[in-house]
């Protein structure tokens, strides 16, 4: 039995079913409110959301069973007395510590949690960072939307901000420098400079095995890296389209990646109104199509950075994504073929899977 996390625009919705059949909703929490991310934490089983209430702002939740009580972490702010205002929380991931979570958002901010997400902190040094003042944001904010710890390392850790490029640290996060070499901002004006930080990452998924293996879809382009992020190659040829959002690695093999790809910047939808999941098994030297059992015609979706999710890997791996006119499909044998697992839901913003 496998579980999805959901996080809509109408709420938190928790499904269960198997791939291949339908998922059934198990449990719904903060009805009406948007709900930017959901997910259960991989070792302590707590659930957390984040929700964007329009008369308080983002807050963080956490409850141990979604269709119980709910309580409202600590300390998700701003410091005081600044122009800045917390606009959402894009994504809470797991540490590599027992207890340590991280949080990501608008604009471009990384909390952090040392007691299991009953409360948190800002990282200053990333808020402070004397470059920040030439950070702009993308089309959806100044988001933190991706954070990748490195397995059993806690000192390091990659994150990634629209448009402000890819951040890493080796100290726990008191200090921070950019990983963007050969990014092409093919979209940014000629005038440009060289140096510009405006490059908008779209998502970023490390290989955990092959930790220093990383990959990337940017705004135009997907790309690899093999050195922790530090630089980046463009392996996005053979793809329909180099523009998307969903990103997803296979834990088993650090070859294994998926993208979804949507046409354009200006035409977020699935290029030809064909659904189609591409994998690559080499690190991107080639990609194949993955669309049986999905919509092919007239099928013009759009699948948001946090909705695509998998469970299991390797010969198990299941792979799950949400779309923004509330369907949701699933594949239980590593996208070689696909099935609805549920329709009629509110627009899916975040997809988490748990086995």
């Amino acid at each position: 039995m496998t579980e999805l996390i959901l996080g809509t625009k109408k709420g938190l919705f928790v499904l269960e079913g198997e791939p291949g059949g339908e998922f059934a909703v198990k449990a719904r929490a903060f009805a009406g409110e948007p709900v930017e991310y959901a997910m259960r934490h991989p070792r302590s089983g707590r659930m957390f959301a984040s929700v964007t209430s329009p008369f308080y702002g983002p807050k963080i939740w956490y409850a141990d069973d979604p269709a119980g009580e709910w309580s409202q972490a600590d300390g998700v702010a701003l410091p005081e007395g600044g122009d800045a205002a917390l606009e959402r929380i894009w994504l809470i991931v797991a540490g590599e510590e027992e207890n340590r979570l991280y949080a990501g958002g608008d604009p471009g901010v990384l909390f952090e949690s040392a007691d299991g997400g009953a409360s948190w902190e800002l990282n200053r040094a990333l808020w402070e960072h004397p470059t920040r003042g030439s950070w702009e944001p993308g089309g959806g904010g100044l988001c933190l939307h991706s954070i990748a710890p490195w397995p059993d390392d806690p000192e390091r850790l990659a994150l990634a901000i629209s448009a402000a490029g890819v951040w890493l640290t080796e100290d726990r996060g008191g200090s921070w420098r950019q990983g963007n070499d050969g990014l092409l901002a093919r979209y940014a004006p000629d005038e440009a400079p060289e140096d510009s930080s405006a490059l908008c990452v779209h998502h970023l998924e490390r290989a955990p095995r092959q930790p220093e293996r990383m990959f990337m879809q940017f705004h135009g382009g997907v790309y690899r890296s093999d050195d922790g992020g530090e630089s980046w190659a463009d392996i996005g040829a053979g793809l329909p389209s180099d523009f998307g959002f969903p990103l997803m690695v296979d834990p088993a093999d650090p070859d294994s990646a998926y993208v979804i790809p949507l046409k354009a910047d200006t035409d977020r939808v699935t290029p030809e109104g064909q659904v189609r999941v591409y994998e690559t098994r080499d690190a991107g030297a080639t990609w194949s199509e993955r669309g049986d059992g999905l919509p092919q015609h007239d099928a013009y979706l759009t699948v948001l950075r946090l909705a695509f999710d998998r469970a299991g890997e390797g010969s198990d791996l299941e792979l799950y994504f949400g779309t923004t006119s509330g369907e949701v499909f699933a594949s239980g044998d590593a996208g070689a073929s696909w099935a609805s697992a549920a329709s009629r839901l509110p627009p899916v913003y975040s997809l988490a899977a748990a086995d």
